[in-house]
């Protein structure tokens, strides 16, 4: 873990790993496809001694069709979240972002799955301690791979807040939660982006899917399991890992 090997390691200096490491993919030829959101809960923030969300980048291999088999020996120790994810149609930059400009410049939100990596240890094996906000951030959010899938929505067509999802691991229920959980409101979470990339002189593109966050704790997968989440009237996303 970084915070343990270099004690003054900051959030800034870990999102300044996570470029450097973007920009090493970029050269092997992978292609950025959109963003993530994560931490956008208060326990979860509340957990890691933070007071804002953090965030990601999305590789185009990255994503997965909605009931698509996805090969369990890609990861290591991997995690599922349900989210919403915005579809952007016209480009959104800070640093005034407001949650007015990312509803005016979203094509459509579409039910989600986001796939979690842990790529360093949880706990030290040495000395105990959980890695730090920072070590997430350098790993770029611990995002590792996304299933899209349900019904397309119009921004304006529905209270996102309102949008619920049950997930659901082998037929049964695991998690359950509301949208309104990402930050009161999930658009909140993309205007949030949009200001946090302007001091480095980076904003949202339009075309981008950006995962606004997840609305249910991570759940651990297991080789073989199925996972389905219904969105109710949205629709429903799934995958199996074989």
């Amino acid at each position: 873990m970084f915070s343990k090997e270099f004690p003054e390691f900051s959030i800034e200096d870990a999102y300044a790993v996570q470029r450097a490491w973007t920009k090493l993919q970029l050269g092997r030829g992978r292609v950025i496809r959109g963003h993530k959101i994560g931490l956008t809960s208060k326990a979860m923030q509340n957990a890691v001694g933070i007071s804002e969300p953090d965030y990601g980048v999305l590789f185009a291999d990255m994503f997965y069709a909605d009931a698509t088999p996805i090969p369990f020996d890609r990861f290591h120790a991997p995690r599922i979240e349900v989210e919403l994810a915005f579809v952007l149609k016209a480009p959104l930059r800070g640093p005034d972002c407001t949650i007015f400009d990312v509803l005016n410049s979203t094509d459509y939100v579409t039910p989600a799955l986001e796939i979690l990596e842990t790529r360093m240890h949880r706990v030290d094996p040495e000395t105990g301690k959980t890695r730090k906000v920072m070590d997430t951030i350098s790993d770029n959010a611990a995002n590792a791979a996304l299933v899209l899938g349900g019904r397309p929505i119009r921004p304006m067509d529905a209270d996102l807040r309102w949008i619920g999802a049950l997930l659901f691991r082998n037929g049964e229920v695991e998690e359950t939660g509301l949208a309104a959980g990402v930050l009161n409101h999930p658009a909140n979470g993309i205007a949030w982006l949009a200001n946090r990339l302007a001091p480095h002189d980076e904003h949202l593109a339009a075309g981008e899917v950006v995962l606004a966050g997840s609305f249910t704790r991570p759940v651990d997968i297991r080789r073989g399991d199925t996972f389905h989440a219904d969105y109710g009237a949205f629709g429903s996303v799934s995958c199996q890992f074989v």
